[in-house]
């Protein structure tokens, strides 16, 4: 029994998550799913040009697993490209980063919840109002 997969770390989400060949409908030709950690494999190593060992670093997984992601995702685009096949984006063990916490201007100290109608946040520590 194969051990479950580890959460991976993604930058983002893809806008597009659907590809289809030109004169096709997506309805008339078979879709390849291509995994998020893969998109993100590939965003990393073709796109952004890092080698393994950072990319591997920054999905949060060994070296050797990302080259195996990297790999997977190759023979995936191969076969959309040469075989003429539509392209999903979708699922896999991931995780988005968490947003950075809105900061007060005063005391950069992490905001408190909402307040009121304006759309304030107020500083739990100096009580200073900013806008969000």
């Amino acid at each position: 029994m194969p051990r479950p997969k580890c959460c991976r770390h993604i930058g983002a989400m893809p806008e597009q998550t659907f590809f289809h060949p030109e004169g096709a409908t997506p309805a008339s030709c078979e879709a390849v799913s291509l995994t998020l950690d893969e998109y993100e494999a590939i965003r990393l190593a073709d796109l952004e040009g890092l080698y393994q060992e950072e990319a591997a670093s920054r999905m949060n997984v060994s070296r050797q697993t990302f080259g195996r992601i990297v790999e997977a995702a190759h023979r995936k685009l191969a076969d959309v490209i040469v075989n003429g096949k539509a392209l999903r984006i979708e699922g896999g063990p991931v995780s988005l980063p968490a947003a950075a916490p809105a900061r007060c201007p005063r005391c950069r100290r992490a905001l408190g919840a909402l307040c009121g109608e304006r759309n304030e946040r107020s500083c739990p520590h100096c009580r200073t109002h900013a806008e969000k």
